[in-house]
């Protein structure tokens, strides 16, 4: 039997969770597909938990566009619903005077990213600020916080359920068929169904590429490729002597070994990007080691096996080592010409602090307005 519904959300992470909430806001039947046991157990519930404010990002990407709008209705969410956050701000410090024009550089690109709130400190303003930091500039990011993530996906799921959405767990994608009356998706589990859909938004994350390589009647050349980078984080051993998040100036390649807090206050060093071809969360300890003279350059106080392995995420890459980073792909109908079906690619960082504005511009790409 083939049960109609007005939209299917493949993937409860937090994203996913946005995009429900955004499609039963404007009045559309949803029903949320998570082949795992619970919500946001992949690269939800593996990240840092900081709220961005669109710095780094290339000028006119989807990035950069929409963490600066995405983190103004984040912070406004959390107010609303309650979702326990921090706007503790961001240090980005350089450590050497070699360094120090690249902060104008970082200024420059995110004034154009419409983040206009940074600031330059001096080095008594910043060591004021945190006395354990060495540096020799520094720029400011107010607008820089932390969230919960869970509480976030709680209340994401909450407000989508008051307008009508189900969650369907243990709900793998079997098979999915682009028809002419819609997209017909075959769950398994325990409790196998068959829904005939109008809408269908591919938030997968990890699995995004391949269910979307796997729909009878969707182009196979306009499927991405995919790629695991996993970060391996570490926790600093008791209370952080620091109260802002600390980024070094990016290096080649990355961000450079940051400090970001939790909730309690715990300091949390990475990433140490690990390129994988299978899912494994491991964190090896020696991969610390590489940790210690990186952070020691803007805080030298840090103590030898302070560190130990917290916890790692992986990120559903687009694009393999070496190549530059790829901006998110929203996928719509006039992309690939099926009704209906938005493919979310390579939504990585930011997509947290971008969750609800990529349920907004998922139902724009839809033609539906909030």
């Amino acid at each position: 039997m083939t049960d109609r519904v007005d939209a299917v959300v493949i993937g409860a992470g937090v994203v996913g969770l946005a995009c429900a909430r955004a499609l039963a806001r404007v009045g559309k039947e949803t029903i949320i597909l998570e082949r795992h046991g619970a919500f946001g157990t992949e690269t939800s519930a593996r990240n840092s938990e900081v709220i961005h404010a669109g710095i780094y990002y290339p000028a006119g990407s989807l990035k950069a566009s929409l963490c600066v709008s995405g983190r103004k209705q984040l912070y406004d969410f959390c107010e609303r619903y309650g979702v326990e956050h921090h706007r503790c701000g961001k240090l980005i410090v350089a450590t050497s005077p070699d360094q120090e024009h690249k902060l104008a550089d970082i200024r420059k690109r995110a004034e154009a990213n419409g983040a206009d709130d940074l600031r330059f400190l001096t080095v008594a303003e910043a060591i004021a600020l945190e006395p354990e930091l060495k540096c020799t500039g520094a720029l400011l990011s107010p607008s820089t916080g932390i969230i919960d993530s869970h509480g976030l996906m709680l209340a994401l799921l909450g407000d989508a359920e008051r307008h009508g959405a189900v969650l369907a767990l243990q709900s793998p994608v079997v098979s999915a068929v682009a028809r002419e009356d819609g997209i017909e998706i075959v769950t398994g589990g325990e409790s196998s169904s068959t829904l005939l859909a109008g809408i269908v938004i591919n938030s997968a994350g990890l699995s995004a590429p391949e269910l979307a390589g796997r729909m009878v009647g969707f182009p196979d050349a306009l499927v991405p490729s995919s790629y695991l980078a996993k970060g391996n984080y570490f926790s600093l051993a008791g209370k952080s002597p620091f109260s802002r998040l600390v980024y070094p100036v990016p290096e080649m390649g990355g961000l450079g070994v940051h400090l970001t807090l939790d909730l309690g206050g715990q300091a949390r060093f990475g990433p140490d990007v690990e390129w994988i071809e299978e899912i494994d969360y491991h964190v090896d300890v020696e991969r610390s080691r590489r940790f210690y003279g990186a952070i020691r350059k803007y805080w030298p106080g840090l103590h030898d096996g302070a560190l130990q392995p917290a916890y790692s995420g992986i990120r559903p890459k687009i694009v393999g080592p070496g190549k530059p980073d790829a901006d998110f792909q929203i996928q719509g109908p006039a992309d690939h010409g099926v009704a209906g079906l938005v493919n979310l690619f390579g939504i990585e960082s930011p997509g947290l602090t971008s969750c609800l504005s990529i349920g907004d511009a998922v139902c724009e790409s839809l033609g539906l307005t909030q």
